[in-house]
């Protein structure tokens, strides 16, 4: 077990990396001052920390992101708000689990059963009558494009329809907290917009919902956010405040710089973005001085960072703070 000196110093550690990468405290994220959610997670696997002192509020009628890449400790987080994982340290706050509507990253769904059968099958573990539960399964079919697959096994469905099925049997029920571990992941643009659709429809009804993504597309759509790497929180607020909170400068090159500066360097849309920490910034991003009969280039302009922009920032802050290549 971990004792407190190092979970403090973990938890001292995520503190610094998050305001070196400009993490913003805005609304209920992070503050653990709504009905469900979860405060100062620690879970271990063995000797790896899946979670550090990790903090998440999910508020009602609203849709929070948890976002990060493999190994973030996004379904960690998620199975522990879901009740299927009990954290080594820290307090969740979830309702009753007859109350929870839980989307695993295996779907959940069963092959085997059609789409029509699992619905059924699902409604009578959370005890609803068959007449609601038709009822609610119709519409949500029909408002998904699924009316016509009814009849069909899951088995057979196709990766974006399988998913918007699993989605429809986590919130058939109504529940007030819905968890959702990467419901978008592989999905086409057209049955993505259809998830959206029934993930919306919950959070309208009153619904708490979590969704781990690793698209920023995704959580751009959402009222919080919150950006994980290595277990550790990095960033947390609306997808606005965190783009605001992005510390430094960001600016657009041709090429990938030279130096120091190609450490804090990435590749988009065929371009390269640099960032230049601090309030100077970084050393100029040519990589040699020009000759004296040469115009001396001009610096490049900096240019308006979006999410993306803010959360790579945010992985780079914490990758230069602790020294981890």
């Amino acid at each position: 077990m971990t004792g407190p000196d190092q979970r403090r110093a973990v938890s001292d550690a995520t503190d610094e990396a998050a305001a070196s990468a400009g993490s913003a405290t805005g609304g209920e994220i992070g503050t653990g001052s709504s009905r469900f959610g979860a405060s100062e997670l620690f879970v271990r696997y063995g000797k790896t920390v899946a979670l550090s002192d990790v903090s998440l509020s999910a508020p009602a009628g609203q849709v929070t992101a948890v976002v990060g890449g493999d190994g973030a400790g996004k379904t960690t987080l998620l199975r522990c708000l879901a009740g299927s994982l009990a954290p080594d340290s820290g307090t969740v706050r979830r309702p009753g689990k007859e109350r929870i509507g839980y989307l695993p990253a295996s779907s959940g769904i069963y092959p085997d059963l059609t789409v029509a059968e699992n619905l059924d099958f699902r409604a009578k573990g959370y005890g609803m009558t068959r007449q609601a539960a038709r009822e609610r399964a119709a519409e949500y079919l029909d408002r998904a494009g699924l009316t016509a697959a009814a009849g069909r096994l899951a088995g057979q469905l196709s990766g974006g329809m399988r998913q918007k099925l699993a989605v429809i049997a986590a919130m058939l029920h109504q529940p007030e907290l819905l968890v959702l571990d990467e419901p978008t992941t592989g999905v086409d643009p057209v049955s993505r917009s259809g998830l959206w659709w029934l993930i919306a429809r919950a959070a309208a009804d009153g619904c708490a919902v979590v969704l781990a993504t690793s698209y920023l597309d995704d959580a751009e759509r959402c009222a919080g956010v919150l950006v994980l790497d290595t277990g550790l929180a990095l960033a947390w607020g609306t997808p606005d405040e965190i783009v605001a909170a992005m510390p430094g400068t960001l600016r657009e090159v041709a090429v990938r710089p030279d130096g120091e500066a190609a450490a804090r360097a990435w590749r988009r849309g065929g371009r390269w973005r640099v960032w230049e920490p601090g309030p100077g910034g970084a050393p100029r991003l040519e990589p040699s001085e020009p000759e004296p009969s040469e115009p001396e280039p001009s610096e490049p302009e900096p240019i308006e960072p979006d999410l993306q922009d803010a959360v790579t920032v945010a992985a780079l802050g914490q990758l230069l703070s602790t020294g981890r290549s």
